[in-house]
């Protein structure tokens, strides 16, 4: 790559993570599935754009009590930080996922702090949520809409949902709570105040790489 469209890719990802961090602000530029953020992304790639210091790859907490392998740019910086995952391991390259920062925007636009109801306008469609308080709990499941499946430029997009902590104690959160499928237009969502806790851009197992043995 030459120096022009190295420091041409690092303006563009500044810019994208340099953006308001609220919901409700002016209008962030939508990440895109290429580039740092593509399939062919690489630790190197990362460092290219961000500069040394703003790179740590290290072992990073996963679901279950579970570790994983990962690259963290603005580690110091909660609403710059993105985590970075790969599928090749040794040479740190090939992205599996990356987690957004709040300052971003993900495909059509969903950002953290959104309600179910923006995403839901977003999407174009109504959709499932998982319940809540438990490691796998929060999830969309969208099967229709603008936000289903795979998206333009070969990834996929993962939003998790959370309720206020501040709620009032004396709802009945059992509706929404373990392994349940909550619809996304039940009020009870909105009561929580429910928004986007984790933005999350994923890629399918590349058919080039043996899976690991377990």
């Amino acid at each position: 790559m030459t120096m022009r469209a190295r420091l041409s890719l690092a303006m563009l990802s500044l810019a994208l993570v340099a953006a308001p961090a609220l919901a409700g602000d002016a209008p962030v530029e939508p990440v895109q599935c290429a580039g740092i953020f593509g399939p062919d992304s690489s630790e190197s790639l990362l460092r290219d754009t961000f500069g040394d210091d703003n790179v740590v790859t290290g072992i990073v907490p996963g679901p279950e009590g579970t570790e994983l392998l990962a690259t963290t740019i603005f580690p110091d910086d909660p609403d710059r930080r993105m985590e970075f995952g790969w599928f090749d391991e040794q040479n740190l390259a090939r992205l599996n996922y990356v987690e957004l920062s709040p300052s971003q925007a993900g495909p059509q636009g969903v950002r953290i702090g959104m309600s179910v109801a923006e995403v839901e306008a977003l999407n174009g469609q109504p959709f499932a949520v998982g319940g809540f308080w438990w490691d796998y709990g929060g999830y969309a499941i969208i099967d229709d809409g603008a936000l289903a499946g795979v998206l333009e430029g070969g990834c996929y997009l993962s939003i998790r949902f959370a309720p206020a902590e501040d709620y009032p104690q004396d709802i009945d959160v059992t509706p929404v709570a373990g392994e349940v499928q909550v619809p996304s237009a039940d009020p009870l969502l909105a009561t929580l105040d429910t928004r986007v806790q984790v933005l999350t851009i994923g890629y399918p197992w590349p058919e080039d790489l043996p899976q690991p043995q377990y």
